[in-house]
């Protein structure tokens, strides 16, 4: 089973997703970057999907943080985040996004999107 890492630091979508991804995937759950990286370092995930304005350490502070990281190098890392702006899109593809997911989210959007970024 696909192993996803979930990073929300609001305590209702990350309890949304864990209800929409674990009937699926192996799934496990960070409230903020810090805690998220420390979760990534300690396991492999198959795919990443974080927020962006966090405490601590913001989602954009994750991704540059993972791309560092041998083992997230090629990793798919989706934002999952209500910044829908095009700077905001660029910043997170300059540090690496592999793509953008506006909140709220359709719940068989996001089983589609995951589906085709893990193949």
């Amino acid at each position: 089973m696909k192993k996803i890492l979930y990073v929300d630091d609001a305590h209702s979508l990350r309890q949304l997703v864990d209800m929409v991804l674990s009937k699926h995937y192996e799934l496990s759950l960070a409230e903020n970057g810090a805690v998220g990286l420390d979760i990534a370092k300690q396991s492999h995930f198959d795919l990443i999907i974080s927020d962006i304005n966090m405490p601590v350490m913001n989602g954009f502070e994750l991704l540059e943080a993972l791309r560092k990281q041998d083992e997230y190098k090629f990793t798919p890392i989706l934002m999952l985040t209500t910044e829908a702006s095009a700077e905001m899109k660029e910043q997170g593809k300059q540090c690496g996004a592999t793509g953008w997911l506006i909140k709220p989210f359709d719940p068989e959007k996001l089983l589609k999107v995951i589906e085709r970024v893990l193949g």
